[in-house]
């Protein structure tokens, strides 16, 4: 078994020997990402248009989310004939979010018709996209992502220049899009030719569990956890001002602290930060979404004048983990009576498909030995079960380097 995983390692390994990715902290390269000059060379404008998909579930929008009765998309076609690409956002993220965005645009720059699909975390997706209105469920996720593509296949038209369908994921939409992916090999309704995973966690609730863990890297403690979240909201509050974006996401607050890194604990400790800022905003939506009395009482009605500045505390002190032991449990507890928690959170691993990952030839990853998001000794399973369709970057954090020269060459390459 060594042996096999040695050869495995030297096989997957081989493209990046000339790899000269500067970051080795990795940490710092989450945070800091690929230095200016060591980017891939990608147009400054994508030149997407952007859609929104009519109302897609059966349910009564509460007043107080209006705003996101509509399910938003981003695409952009060719003039002629080429294969089509769906992009997936990691946790929280919009489908133009900056790592994404980035994707769409190489892909479009290399020939490829391109679509940017919003992660099923990002409050809007839940709002307008989710059959359940509690995320995290991969199986149930993968339905819906799956029947928003095909909405939007419907809506864009053009199938006679379509020659082809293709997804790339980063993050948690890796995870995503491998779900999808064997839904689809069951499914046939889209076909997909290829499919890559880009730095996927491989249980969640493994790496959910390191992120909340990270929050006790604050300075002083958890005590001081809102002194340091002060500083970190006053940041990027000056960053968004800064930025052209309209929504927030992880990008914004990552962009916050390219200039003036903090310690390497404080660094783990504003990343536990980034993604508690997306964990409270799903948190609360799903709350409010299926009222389940998790934030917002039971008993209370809001409408689009009610003032959300009363949960914004609360759900900032509730984390992924405690998302999953006292709502996502408990809301999915009933419909499986054979599961245990444990077992349960078992289901939305990438353990849970490893067979289909292991024989589908037409899904490929892309990962970094010092993924921060993974757990000790994670990584080691990616080369076992993907074998030579794996890439393993010895650095580069947790996408640090999605958009350095070499890296995103080879992500382009692997589709072309």
């Amino acid at each position: 078994m060594r042996l096999l995983l040695l050869l495995a390692m030297l096989a997957v390994s081989a493209s990046s020997w000339s790899y000269e990715y500067p970051i080795n902290d990795p940490y710092l390269a989450t945070i800091a990402g690929t230095p200016g000059p060591l980017k891939a060379d990608l147009p400054a404008d994508a030149k997407l248009k952007i859609r929104h998909l009519p109302k897609t579930t059966a349910w009564k929008i509460p007043e107080a989310m209006w705003y996101s009765a509509r399910l938003e998309y981003s695409y952009r076609l060719q003039r002629g004939p080429a294969p089509l690409i769906f992009a997936i956002s990691g946790t929280g993220g919009f489908h133009n979010s900056g790592k994404n965005l980035a994707l769409l645009k190489a892909f479009y720059q290399a020939g490829f018709h391109v679509v940017g699909i919003t992660s099923p975390t990002h409050s809007q997706f839940v709002v307008a996209a989710s059959r359940t209105g509690v995320p995290g469920h991969q199986r149930n996720d993968a339905k819906d992502i799956y029947r928003v593509m095909q909405q939007i296949l419907g809506e864009i038209g053009h199938r006679d220049r379509i020659t082809g369908f293709n997804m790339v994921g980063y993050s948690l939409g890796a995870a995503n899009a491998g779900f999808v992916a064997e839904l689809d090999s069951r499914e046939r309704k889209i076909n997909f030719d290829k499919v890559l995973m880009i730095n996927p966690p491989l249980s969640l609730y493994s790496s959910i569990s390191k992120l909340d863990r990270m929050l006790q890297n604050i300075p002083g403690g958890l005590d001081n956890f809102n002194l340091f979240f002060d500083r970190v909201v006053q940041a990027i509050t000056n960053a968004y001002k800064r930025s052209s974006r309209v929504e927030f996401s992880p990008d914004i607050v990552f962009e916050a602290f390219k200039a003036n890194p903090p310690t390497t604990e404080e660094l783990a400790a504003l990343m536990g930060v980034t993604f508690r800022l997306s964990s409270s905003a799903l948190i609360f939506t799903a709350d409010t979404r299926t009222n389940f009395g998790f934030i917002k009482p039971a008993n209370v009605t809001l409408t689009r004048n009610s003032s959300m500045s009363l949960y914004a505390q609360p759900s900032i002190r509730v984390g992924f983990t405690d998302y999953y032991h006292e709502f996502f449990w408990p809301f999915y507890e009933p419909q499986y009576p054979g599961e245990t928690r444990d077992s349960f959170a078992e289901q939305h691993s990438l353990r849970s498909i490893q067979d289909f990952l292991q024989g589908a030839r037409n899904v490929g990853l892309f990962h970094n030995r010092d993924d921060v998001i993974l757990a000790a000794g994670e990584i080691d399973w990616f080369p076992t079960v993907f074998g030579d369709r794996a890439t393993i970057y010895p650095n580069g954090g947790h996408l640090g380097n999605l958009e350095y020269t070499e890296v995103m060459a080879g992500i382009v390459g692997y589709f072309k």
